[in-house]
């Protein structure tokens, strides 16, 4: 599966963004998907994770209760929804496929879409 990841930009401390990643292939809706990061200077980190029938989502403690994720099978995609956003946000976000909760893994990993969040 060909991923893209979209939606990212220049937003104030406090703020929303919604990120999509969208899929080619058919076999999109059987895969686990993940939303990961990348800050300037840090490994990469898992953000979400959502299971292939979206019944099943976990978040990283940074994120939780800020940030959502969810899919839609019949449109090939995966959205993670920013909210309340922090400095501390600021990183190149990434979609992965065949993701495990908490772990940083994943397959066919699109570009990425850069946020950045000022104070």
């Amino acid at each position: 599966v060909q991923l893209q990841a979209s939606g990212g930009g220049s937003v104030q401390a406090g703020g929303s963004l919604r990120l999509s990643c969208a899929a080619s292939g058919r076999k999109f809706s059987s895969y686990d998907m993940g939303w990961f990061r990348q800050a300037p200077g840090k490994e990469r980190e898992f953000v979400a994770y959502i299971s292939w029938n979206g019944g099943t989502t976990r978040y990283s403690d940074s994120v939780k209760g800020r940030f959502i994720i969810s899919r839609d099978n019949g449109k090939n995609t995966v959205t993670l929804q920013l909210n309340s956003l922090k400095p501390e946000d600021t990183a190149v976000y990434y979609c992965a496929a065949d993701a495990t909760p908490g772990k940083v893994a994943g397959r066919d990993w699109g570009p990425g879409t850069q946020v950045t969040v000022s104070s």
